[in-house]
C-alpha cells in the first residue's frame, strides 16, 4: 500500500511541474511579447523553469524508475491540460501578429 501511496504523489508532484513548468511557459510568452527585451525573459525562464523540472524529477524519483514514470506521466497530462486552457489565447496572439492569417 505504502508504494502505491509513493506512486499516486509521483504523479500528484509531476502535475504541479508540469503545471509549472507549460504555466510558466505560457506566462513568460505573454511577458516576452510586450517585453523590450524579450530575450531576457525567455532565457532567464527556460533556465528557471527547466532547472526546476529537472530538479524536481530528481528528488520525487528518489532512484526509483517507477516513480520517475509516473511523475513524467503527470507532467505531461498536465502539459495537455495547459494546452487546451490557452489554445483560444495562443489563437488570438496569434492573429494579433498576423502570421496565421498570411497564406
Amino acid at each position: 500500500m505504502n508504494e502505491v501511496l509513493n506512486l499516486i504523489l509521483a504523479l500528484v508532484a509531476g502535475f504541479l511541474l508540469g503545471a509549472f513548468f507549460f504555466g510558466g511557459l505560457w506566462w513568460t510568452v505573454q511577458k516576452g511579447l510586450s517585453s523590450r527585451r524579450p530575450a531576457f525573459w525567455f532565457f532567464g525562464s527556460l533556465l528557471l523553469r527547466t532547472g526546476t523540472a529537472i530538479a524536481g524529477f530528481y528528488f520525487v524519483s528518489g532512484g526509483h524508475l517507477e516513480r520517475l514514470f509516473m511523475c513524467l506521466l503527470g507532467f505531461f497530462i498536465m502539459r495537455r491540460i495547459v494546452l487546451r486552457l490557452t489554445e483560444g489565447e495562443s489563437n488570438q496572439l496569434a492573429k494579433e501578429a498576423g502570421h496565421a492569417t498570411q497564406p
